[in-house]
């Protein structure tokens, strides 16, 4: 692979990450942000909702944007509306301002995970895309492991409005980058058919697209998964087994480390197997480690390292699920991949938020629900697997 060819994956990573920068380097001072803002646990949980709310929704927009206008405009409009509301969050004096900015914040960082899918899409297909999406993957798995231990201490020594003033450097960082390293993909000739009305219509294609509307859901509830744990992990790690948030920065990073190492391995699999059967191997993979760990620690076997040690083997199986559903599900959407990879990233993020609130009604302050909300939500993935993906590779096998 050519030195061009890490060039875009990095800036397309760091781009992607941006916004979820501003959530995994904030999640070690949700308790402080509670008791500076006199707000409890499920208040202070709003301020990540809200985020993840605007974030999945604002998706459906820049997608459509992006086919009619080109990749870097909307990119432009969307992360300096996230480096505004970023200051706008450091400057908060109650919860209810820090929540309302939250979700401007999401508003604008969704540009960067929309934009970047469409972009690997308008430049490859098949292995080549799964290999550069991977390498995607690598850039922003970066987040989890170093927002959170780059959170702690920029907490320790500036508290949690800190966080949000290194958000907006990293913003200013992205628009740089955008300008001046980023070539446009989307060329003016394949934008003149462009519109409002071709953007629902493309809206109504992929719905009725079984296919890629199968693999999205596989895509979100793996997602999913992950989320349940970033939402819960601040006040299960802290509070229920007492690490300080630099140690509970390393425990999250430990699981990003597994996802982005494993994740590397898509194109080489993926080429010599097919994207197809790797993909079914690491969803079954991932829903059986993630079932024994919530089967385990309901049992009474709830000790941090036993949960830790099934999460590192379960993270690393999505890291493989992750790109090859999405590199799957834009395949055969190439002139519309921008409204594809918006319609997909909305879809994730509401699967997400619903397993978010859906866990959160059962959080009484132990492991034991956060493990199992993520064990149901890799069951449900292998469910939707075997009884789609699986069943026509079966049939396709037969004949």
């Amino acid at each position: 692979m050519t030195a061009s060819f890490f060039r875009i994956a990095l800036i397309l990573g760091l781009l992607s990450a941006i916004g979820p920068f501003a959530i995994d380097m904030y999640l070690p001072a949700l308790p402080s942000i509670g008791q500076d803002l006199h707000a409890d646990n499920n208040v202070t949980q709003l301020t990540l909702l809200a985020f993840f709310i605007s974030f999945a929704l604002s998706q459906l927009v820049y997608g459509p944007i992006s086919d009619m206008c080109g990749r870097k405009l909307p990119l432009y409009l969307g992360i300096g509306l996230f480096a505004l509301a970023s200051i706008g969050c450091a400057l908060a004096t109650d919860i209810e301002t820090l929540i309302a900015f939250r979700f401007i914040q999401g508003i604008g960082g969704a540009a960067g995970m929309v934009i970047p899918r469409a972009i690997v899409r308008d430049m490859h297909t098949g292995v080549q895309a799964a290999r550069l999406m991977s390498l995607l993957m690598l850039v922003f798995s970066i987040s989890p492991i170093l927002a959170p231990l780059t959170g702690s201490a920029v907490i320790e020594f500036y508290g949690w409005r800190g966080v949000f003033w290194a958000v907006t450097m990293a913003a200013l960082i992205g628009l740089v980058l955008l300008a001046t390293q980023l070539d446009e993909t989307r060329p003016a000739t394949e934008r003149s058919g462009s519109g409002l009305g071709s953007a629902m219509a493309a809206y109504r294609l992929l719905l009725s697209d079984r296919n890629f509307l199968t693999l999205t859901f596989i895509g979100g509830l793996g997602i999913s998964s992950f989320l349940v744990y970033l939402a819960n992990s601040p006040f299960v790690l802290i509070e229920h087994y007492g690490l300080t948030p630099t140690q509970y920065s390393f425990a999250f990073s430990i699981n990003a480390v597994s996802f982005f190492a494993v994740s590397q391995a898509t194109g080489w699999l993926g080429e010599r197997f097919g994207l197809v059967r790797v993909m079914r191997i690491a969803v079954s993979a991932f829903a059986l480690a993630m079932v024994v760990m919530a089967v385990v620690m309901a049992a009474g076997f709830n000790q941090l390292p036993v949960m830790a040690t099934f999460l590192f083997i379960g993270y690393g199986f999505l890291g493989l699920v992750i790109p090859t559903s999405a590199v799957l599900a834009l395949e055969d959407h190439g002139a519309i991949a921008g409204t594809a990879s918006s319609l997909m990233g909305t879809l994730h993020f509401v699967i997400a938020a619903v397993a978010m609130v859906i866990s959160s009604l059962f959080f009484d302050g132990t492991a034991v629900p956060m493990a199992a909300g993520i064990a149901l939500c890799a069951f449900a993935a292998f469910v939707l697997t075997q009884a789609t993906i699986g069943r026509r590779a079966a049939v396709a096998a037969a004949e």
